[in-house]
């Protein structure tokens, strides 16, 4: 019987643990976590914001009580303050200043990550906020039900600062979007993909901003402008979502980690210290797209690893397949998905990289109802063939689409072989040439 404690609750944490406990019933199940809930889905704030869900009950999973019924013990607002590693002691203390120390066999830390902190004056006035957590998405809520609070500036055009503004638009706000990058979205798409979200942005009443770098924030108390190397911009609530870095100040400099901090990790979630996992966030993947360790702090990503690790603390040894970063973006109608590397990235990894790319309607030109245009680029490397990246845009649904370019890139799948793949045809789903078809067939 091994004694496995959890630092850390969340997708990974919550995916790690119920591994054990639904596998392995002869372990001792330790969880501590900082916050006063378990399983958050973060994805799915903005849609809670934006009124398009009733309420946060369905974005939990998973609870306490859930995790203790099935034999956990679980220490809820419990900071973690220092490892002991020759000893395999870990010590903290609980909300109330109550200090503890606990000892394990194995160590699993799911520590995930944090808002990245701009050093900006007026960072800290009022209604200036993050939004990460179930605290910050229901902080958020209350200000939007201010009427005094009309003008909304996200900084940081990312996945979540574009839903984030999105959500705030449908509430009525004046919202601008910012960001020091030239367009939004740039780490997931190609600049034709990006383009095609800017304009949809700006045709739903969002402001964009791109190619500013924030000076200052200005106010009396609360925030009232926010001041750019171009200009400034009224803002009565700013929303700090730059991005975030992996929370690994546990361990300090016994556990190796890679040059943004993430917690090193092998294929079986290892650290460089025995008996040590690290999962989600706070660790590296294994990117199949640039054949080499990567950082890609993604829910899924975080899921998958939680499983791997827990087996293998458990004693079932497997390893990871790696991931491809693959995610989505629906916005105002438009939908966007993309996996492995995009041209541009790929080409400043010194891939001698190449694109082909098809747009096409969905289905046959006679089906009148529900056929939308599709976009499609696909990434390869001109000397192997090998397909590094897809990016897929459409106001219908086409995400599943991009699970094929997933798995092509997960098993070194060529540009050439998809040219004669057998993709069925009907005419209620897509076209005889169709699109995937077209864009390989069209590679040089």
């Amino acid at each position: 019987m091994s004694k496995i404690v959890f630092v850390g609750a969340n997708h990974a944490g919550t995916a790690a643990i119920n591994t054990v406990l639904d596998n392995y019933s002869n372990n001792e199940v330790v969880v501590f976590d900082r916050n006063s809930n378990i399983s958050f889905l973060g994805c799915g704030m903005a849609l809670w914001i934006g009124n398009v869900i009733d309420g946060p009950e369905g974005l939990f999973y998973s609870s306490k009580e859930k995790m203790e019924a099935k034999g956990a013990t679980v220490h809820m607002e419990s900071e973690i303050s220092d490892i002991d590693f020759e000893n395999k002691v870990i010590l903290g203390k609980y909300k109330d200043g109550k200090e503890f120390k606990e000892s394990y066999d194995k160590l699993i830390l799911a520590t995930g990550s944090l808002p990245i902190s701009p050093n900006i004056p007026g960072k800290d006035l009022e209604n200036v906020q993050f939004v990460k957590l179930y605290q910050d998405a229901a902080q958020t809520i209350e200000r939007l039900n201010n009427p005094n609070i009309k003008n909304v500036t996200v900084i940081g055009a990312g996945y979540i600062g574009v839903e984030l503004a999105e959500a705030f638009e449908k509430h009525g706000k004046n919202v601008t979007l910012l960001d020091l990058a030239s367009t939004c979205l740039e780490r997931y798409y190609d600049r034709p993909f990006t383009e095609m979200m800017e304009k949809n942005l700006r045709d739903h009443n969002i402001n964009t901003r791109f190619g500013e770098k924030v000076v200052e924030l200005r106010g009396n108390g609360k925030v009232e402008k926010v001041v750019t190397d171009k200009g400034e911009i009224d803002a009565d609530m700013v929303v700090l979502a730059i991005g975030f870095v992996p929370n690994t100040s546990l361990g300090k400099d016994k556990i190796d980690k890679i040059a943004n901090g993430a917690y090193k990790v092998n294929l079986k979630g290892e650290t460089s210290v025995k008996d040590v996992y690290a999962i989600g966030d706070c660790a590296t993947v294994y990117d199949n797209s640039r054949q080499e360790t990567n950082y890609i702090a993604l829910a899924t990503n975080a899921v998958r690893s939680g499983i791997v690790a827990a087996h293998n603390a458990c004693g079932t040894e497997i390893e990871s397949i790696g991931v491809q970063g693959s995610n989505g973006i629906s916005i105002c109608g438009l939908n966007m998905v993309s996996t492995g590397l995009t041209l541009n990235t790929a080409k400043q990894l010194g891939f001698d990289a190449d694109y082909t790319e098809f747009e096409d309607t969905q289905k046959p030109a006679f089906m009148k109802h529900n056929n939308e245009q599709v976009k499609l680029r696909i990434v390869f490397d001109k000397a192997t063939r090998r397909i590094l990246g897809a990016q897929m845009a459409s106001r219908q649904d086409i995400s599943m689409g991009i699970h094929m370019f997933s798995l092509a890139i997960q098993e070194k799948v060529t540009i050439d072989k998809l040219k004669l793949l057998d993709l069925f045809f009907l005419p209620h789903f897509n076209q005889p040439y169709n699109y995937i078809t077209m864009a390989a067939l069209s590679a040089k």
